[in-house]
């Protein structure tokens, strides 16, 4: 610890430099919070007070207490303080209960080795179990990088860590959460992926998981030649004594080469990937140990090696496969099975039909970033553009009589004349000057004047009348 605190994180050792989705960048605040996290698990084991604890990172002149001296010339004292004893106390609850994830990155690194040589021991038949093995690889590499078992990451990214689509990557999850090695912390933000969290199981031998399921096998062939003891079944061993248990990867190798274009699903694919991967572990393998190293069938097995074969990155001697000596750097070798070796994995991509598929997809994930920032804009340019609803105004003065046949408003000097046949005189029964509302009119009645007879206005007795109000 005292290295550390006094040079600071000079290796780079707790550094995450994991983009999220939207070009959003949390290394910074990742690596902060990783070094103060350490800080504290050596301050607790070394004895330390919470309060000593925060009074050298804030007030000593240490690299290690930066980030804690930022947050509060940032935030105020306050907040640095709650941080600081946020990380104390977590840190002391952990060693108190005998839990090791903050006992020292050491331990971490040992217990991350040990997990990935059950990943490796651990077979993986079938299409959706390598896509699940890819998704844990990159994981690791994640996880290795950040320093503990957390990490963050979206489905795009992480996509193109393990080289497959983003649909593809989202069903391994859920996978992956069903098999309870993964579990979920959050869903992160339209600009920051979600949270995850690697699931060690106790034990050290092989992973427990049922990918049978999850990988329904196609149709068996039908006809004469195929009655039930000429189909092929799955045993738990294989021929000459070789069962998926002898399975033996060299995880290294295939987390580096499983973005490359070359193992795309329609170029060599995951199963590829397996064989170059185990004999990378164990070179010098019969096709019967490679099918349980590399957990694939026998027609898998033989047609990979013959395409690997004449891309000159295997070679036959006797029954035993052999990578040629620049094989994992996708350099093939003449041979009397390969008449034009591969120079690289770009070659060897442009030869399988797969080349820019990584380009394609990385180029799609940015168009569909771009496109949400782009809707996200127009909704803020349509909000800035929104013209704001008028206040309400105060209701003005009520129309007062100003005399007889006219009326005016309040703040009109514009005298207008009043409606035929209104009574605005004050002695009208009924009116109030208090009221907001005119009086109604009052029609008065017109005396009847006698016609003519025959006019068709002339009523019973003789002469027309005007009803009072019609």
């Amino acid at each position: 610890m005292h290295q550390l605190l006094t040079e600071g994180d000079r290796h780079g050792a707790y550094t995450s430099p994991t983009r999220q989705r939207g070009g959003h960048n949390s290394a910074a605040s990742d690596h902060a919070w990783a070094l103060t996290r350490a800080v504290a698990a050596g301050a607790v084991q070394a004895g330390w007070s919470r309060a000593a604890f925060v009074q050298v990172l804030l007030d000593g002149p240490y690299p290690a207490g930066k980030p804690a001296r930022a947050l509060q010339h940032r935030r105020g004292y306050d907040t640095a303080v709650t941080w600081l004893h946020r990380a104390f106390d977590g840190a002391h609850h952990y060693l108190q209960n005998g839990r090791d994830p903050l006992c020292g990155r050491q331990d971490f690194h040992a217990a991350l080795a040990a997990y990935r040589t059950r990943i490796e021991r651990t077979p993986w038949p079938g299409t959706a179990a390598k896509t699940d093995l890819r998704n844990l690889l990159a994981r690791l590499d994640i996880c290795a990088r950040s320093g503990g078992w957390d990490h963050t990451v979206s489905e795009r990214d992480l996509a193109e860590r393990m080289g497959c689509a983003r649909t593809t990557t989202h069903r391994s999850n859920q996978r992956l959460q069903h098999a309870r090695l993964l579990r979920q912390l959050d869903h992160g933000s339209p600009t920051q992926g979600a949270r995850w969290m690697l699931l060690a199981p106790t034990g050290t031998g092989p992973l427990n998981l049922s990918h049978d399921e999850s990988t329904p096998q196609r149709p068996q062939a039908g006809g004469a030649m195929s009655g039930p003891a000429m189909r092929h079944t799955h045993h738990p061993t294989g021929e000459h004594g070789h069962g998926d248990s002898d399975a033996d990867l060299d995880t290294h190798t295939a987390a580096r080469l499983m973005p490359l274009d070359a193992f795309a699903h329609r170029g060599l694919s995951s199963s590829g990937l397996a064989i170059l991967a185990a004999l990378a572990e164990h070179d010098g393998q019969t096709l019967a140990e490679l099918q349980g190293s590399a957990s694939i069938s026998r027609a898998t097995a033989y047609r990979q090696t013959n395409t690997l074969t004449h891309l000159g990155l295997i070679q036959r001697e006797g029954e035993l496969l052999h990578l040629t000596p620049d094989a994992l750097a996708g350099t093939g070798q003449r041979g009397p099975y390969c008449e034009q070796p591969a120079a690289d994995w770009t070659d060897v991509a442009k030869r399988l039909g797969v080349h820019g598929t990584a380009h394609r997809r990385r180029r799609h994930h940015n168009a569909e970033r771009a496109r949400w920032h782009n809707q996200q804009a127009r909704f803020t340019d349509r909000a800035r553009q929104t013209t704001p609803v008028p206040p309400r105004k105060p209701p003005g003065e009520a129309i007062q009589p100003h005399r007889q046949g006219t009326y005016k408003t309040a703040g009109s000097p514009t005298e207008q004349p009043g409606r035929e046949g209104w009574n605005t005189a004050e002695s009208t029964p009924g009116y109030s000057p208090a009221s907001a509302i005119p009086v109604a009119p009052s029609w008065q009645t017109v005396p009847c004047v006698p016609v003519e007879s025959g006019s068709p206005r002339q009523g019973p007795s003789g002469h027309s009348r005007v009803m009072d109000g019609r």
